[in-house]
């Protein structure tokens, strides 16, 4: 069902590819739009219990994209190093394909997410989360596909 990489001498353990997907900041969502044509956003993600999750609004064109097919691409990449004087790019990246859904929002999640991208103190985080869960719809994708690549020497 999925292509094999093609350069399999730079493909990644499942460990180490796990590894980049744990402490990836951004990742990059894929999803097609109406129009047929392809619509990516970055976003803010924290993987657990082997799924993806990211925060959004209750509406808007990413939601709009995954109500109507649930299939999407999620990128992740690290340690990026362009070598001019070699003519490559050092790198790690992965690639995942998976089938996304909207869910109600719930603490735990988003504790982890915020978790993930701030050390603000626990009960003002908690607040937070209170105030602004009834207007936070969380996508959950679940990995169908999963393959890393690293450029290293």
């Amino acid at each position: 069902m999925f292509k094999k990489m093609r350069r399999s001498d730079k493909e990644m353990s499942h460990e180490k590819t796990l590894e980049l997907l744990t402490r990836g900041e951004d990742g990059i969502l894929g999803t097609i739009s109406d129009n047929g044509y392809p619509y990516t956003v970055v976003v803010n993600y924290v993987y657990l219990n082997n799924k993806i999750y990211f925060h959004c609004a209750k509406e808007g064109h990413k939601l709009d994209n995954i109500n109507r097919n649930e299939k999407v691409s999620f990128t992740v990449y690290d340690n990026v190093e362009v070598v001019g004087e070699k003519l490559t790019t050092l790198y790690e990246s992965l690639v995942i394909f998976g089938r996304a859904k909207v869910i109600d929002a719930n603490r735990e999640i988003l504790l982890a997410l915020v978790n993930k991208y701030s050390n603000l103190d626990q009960d003002k985080i908690l607040k937070m989360i209170d105030n602004e869960i009834d207007i936070t719809s969380l996508v959950e994708i679940e990995i169908d596909h999963l393959t890393g690549k690293t450029g290293k020497s």
